[in-house]
């Protein structure tokens, strides 16, 4: 098991050489540090800590300095374990970059969704509304809160309450491109969260494995600079008049030869 930390920044989309479109996620992947390993030995599981996003020293406690003095490293604004099946390979204070994951592997990315507020059983259920004619008073509420017995509403009961801003965890997306110079990952469909929320991008539970899609990829070919407008125009003001000049000089002898 693999992970790493990073930012949804918004959605865009990719096309395939056979025409298709993808729509995709972009998450960047600031370099994640390892600030723990755990071990069986001492913890008795084998996990990894990442951390991502410096944080100012002034506004972090004594515990999160010193936590972070320990991996050679500025305390850190996000921090998640990550079980691993061996901790072989890791060292405190290493980073992760966005070429942790290879394009065509499928992946889960937990995130928390965004947070809607209070809302009423019909929009955070989808509960059916009662009749709105007929003299009926009763239309967008819950319904019945059941039985004679036990005296009291039973658990589980689908009531009113505060829609949204829970984690939640999308399977089997696939890699469409992976960039270490930009520093991001394509992610295929949506992705839970807001713009700039954290996201932890996972191996698949469920999935493996997929032949990776040709994307076409265009390239920019360099800029070539033009010569300003005004700089135009004075060199060519400058040419008509040395040609002015060349033609006047060239009459004025042939009226002196003339003569």
């Amino acid at each position: 098991m693999k992970g790493i930390l990073g930012r949804k920044i918004g959605m865009t989309e990719k096309f395939t050489k056979d025409g298709k479109v993808i729509p995709v996620t972009v998450i960047e992947v600031e370099p994640n540090v390892v600030t723990q390993i755990k071990t069986v030995e001492t913890d008795g599981y084998n996990a990894i800590q990442l951390a991502t996003v410096d944080k100012k020293e002034k506004h972090a406690t004594k515990a999160e300095v010193g936590h972070a003095k320990k991996a050679g490293v500025a305390p850190k604004r996000f921090l998640k374990e990550i079980r691993v099946d061996s901790v072989e390979g890791y060292t405190l204070g290493s980073t992760l970059a966005a070429d942790t994951f290879a394009v065509g592997e499928k992946v889960d990315v937990t995130g928390t969704s965004k947070g809607k507020g209070f809302a009423g059983a019909i929009k955070r259920h989808g509960l059916s509304r009662g009749p709105e004619t007929h003299g009926s008073h009763y239309h967008r509420r819950p319904g019945s809160m059941g039985t004679m017995l036990p005296m009291h509403v039973l658990k589980g009961k689908k009531l009113a309450g505060h829609m949204g801003h829970e984690t939640v965890t999308i399977q089997n997306l696939e890699i469409i491109e992976v960039s270490t110079k930009d520093n991001y990952i394509l992610v295929s469909g949506s992705v839970p969260g807001p713009k700039n929320s954290l996201v932890l991008i996972r191996d698949a539970v469920k999935g493996g494995a997929v032949d990776p899609k040709e994307i076409i990829i265009y390239e920019v070919e360099e800029v070539v600079e033009e010569t300003p407008v005004e700089e135009t125009v004075a060199e060519a003001t400058e040419e008509v008049v040395e040609a002015t000049a060349e033609e006047t000089a060239d009459e004025k002898v042939e009226e002196t030869t003339e003569a």
